[in-house]
């Protein structure tokens, strides 16, 4: 599973701008789900020596109230998904009773703490680390996240001791499904439905899963690896009606499958939360179908107002099937689970570069009058299929010339459920070397060859 990088300190003292940096996103409110406020946001970590989770926080506060209470709240759940914990600390500003109440907190969590002084830029990182040496978390990493200055050297101390996963985890060879979805949306039921029996707990009320859940099973000759994601988890006090999300453990699992099944309740609207995590695994590149559940509930003059609703909130992902299911009757299960090992398929295949090459016969329109030209591609990954393609004046191909390409690769390829991506190289021009050297150097180089010549 990815590692969990909670990032903690007082407001203000730039968690938000280094998410950004890490998630290498420019907005740092990447997901809202449900328990969650906008002050603690999950992204995909990419800048490091290996892939991780990491959690935006709002703040850690002494004797907060009102709103700054629910931030509290917020970060010290973050602190007990994480694995290993960033605190963040104004360098200019100096080491502070906040800073000093922040540092008490978190050594209470008994969680790795790696002290990042940010806002360094043009001072001398050791007098910055004279002060804060007295928080006990060793020697403190300077940065500047919004110049992106340490942050690379920042992860690789928060990382050390974690190793990149092989590509293959849980069972070689079979097919990982991840089933997601918001609570009380059937996710369980559906997974007992597959295996034919009582697996996993499944309850009308919410927050019955508690954790990602590995059941391997086969079906029609196949294995496969079904990853049921908690929807929540309890907070500590049973009272406490309220529950969190485990969206740390969920994103976790979105990076291990190779297919993501988003469940929805027919009988709710498609929430903002939906969209968001259903964006992360698009985000992450897996292969997606939709199954909306409890479709045998739903009045047949309801039906083609739901399609279009969901036509118009999910019109980001349009390669994404949707099959409409009862879990608890089996109906229209065969159906998803045929979608699924086609899109697995679609999501690993392989695509010969004389044949990727041949797609590219119509060139871009011309930009300012020039023509850009693609020479040739060829596969650069699968889950998802990436291709590579090369040619001259590449950064000038327009957004709507690459969606055209993906779909044209998609219907001659059969990359059914799954994003592609694509890049772009320019080629070195064999010339601009020549070009661009001073005239006197170019001359004394002609004259050495005619000596040799002679």
């Amino acid at each position: 599973m990815l590692p969990v990088i909670a990032l903690v300190g007082r407001p203000n003292v730039g968690k938000s701008t280094l998410f950004n940096v890490l998630t290498g996103t420019r907005d740092a409110i990447v997901a809202d789900v449900p328990g969650l406020t906008r002050d603690r946001q999950y992204g995909f970590g990419r800048l490091g020596p290996v892939p991780y989770v990491v959690i935006d926080t709002g703040g850690l506060i002494e004797n907060p109230r009102g709103v700054e209470a629910q931030m509290r709240a917020q970060t010290q759940r973050a602190v007990e998904e994480a694995d290993r914990l960033i605190f963040i600390a104004d360098a200019r500003a100096g080491l502070s009773p906040q800073d000093q109440f922040v540092a008490r907190e978190l050594r209470r969590s008994g969680k790795p703490v790696t002290l990042a002084l940010n806002k360094a830029e043009g001072l001398d990182a050791d007098m910055v680390a004279a002060d804060f040496h007295a928080l006990g978390f060793g020697e403190p990493v300077a940065i500047s996240a919004s110049h992106g200055r340490g942050c690379e050297d920042l992860m690789a101390r928060v990382l050390e001791g974690f190793a990149a996963q092989p590509a293959e985890t849980g069972e070689t060879g079979a097919i990982r499904i991840a089933i997601i979805g918001r609570p009380n949306v059937g996710k369980s039921t559906l997974v007992n439905r597959l295996l034919g029996e009582e697996r996993v707990i499944a309850s009308e009320e919410p927050g019955t899963t508690r954790d990602s859940i590995l059941v391997p099973f086969e079906r029609d000759g196949r294995r496969f690896l079904l990853i049921d994601t908690a929807g929540v988890r309890r907070r500590a006090k049973v009272e406490d009606a309220v529950e969190r999300a485990s969206v740390a453990k969920t994103l976790q699992a979105i990076d291990e499958a190779h297919v993501v099944i988003l469940v929805l309740d027919a009988h709710d609207t498609v929430a903002e939360q939906d969209a968001s995590v259903l964006g992360l695994a698009l985000e992450r590149g897996r292969a997606l179908v939709i199954a909306v559940n409890k479709w045998d509930g739903i009045p047949a003059e309801q039906r083609e107002q739901i399609h279009r609703q969901l036509a118009l909130k999910l019109d980001f992902v349009p390669f994404a099937p949707l099959h409409f299911i009862s879990a608890r009757h089996g109906t229209g299960v065969g159906e998803l689970m045929h979608s699924t090992v086609r899109a697995y398929e679609a999501a690993m295949r392989a695509m010969p570069t004389r044949e990727l090459t041949r797609t590219l016969e119509h060139q871009p329109p011309l930009v300012r009058g020039r023509r850009i030209k693609l020479r040739y591609a060829h596969q650069g990954g699968r889950n998802p299929p990436r291709i590579i393609i090369h040619g001259n004046q590449t950064a000038a191909v327009p957004d709507a010339y690459t969606r055209y390409l993906a779909n044209v690769f998609r219907k001659t390829y059969d990359l059914f459920a799954t994003p592609v991506f694509i890049e772009y190289r320019t080629d070195a021009n064999p010339y601009e070397r020549e070009r661009r050297t001073p005239p006197a150097r170019r001359g004394r180089r002609r004259a050495g060859s005619g000596r040799r010549g002679r």
